[in-house]
């Protein structure tokens, strides 16, 4: 779930029903199931939804780091 994503929208008071609209998407169900993660954001939706939310793409949707440790890896890592 893109927490942050949801957040900033809410905060910018910009409805789902908006955001599906800049994405053209047929119905809201299907913005909320892209936020909620069920569904991936296309690179060029993401880049529309940062631009509408005045926002870094990387900011809404590649935040959370996982450690090392956690991946057994010696390079950063970032989860989307």
């Amino acid at each position: 779930m893109f927490v942050k994503l949801r957040e900033v929208r809410n905060n910018n008071k910009i409805s789902a029903k908006e955001m599906a609209k800049a994405l053209s998407l047929k119905t809201v169900a299907a913005y909320y199931k892209k936020e909620s993660g069920l569904i991936r954001f296309s690179l060029d939706e993401a880049k529309i939804v940062s631009e509408r939310l005045g926002i870094a793409i990387e900011e809404l949707f590649f935040e959370q780091e996982v450690s090392n440790k956690e991946t057994g890896s010696n390079l950063p890592s970032t989860v989307v």
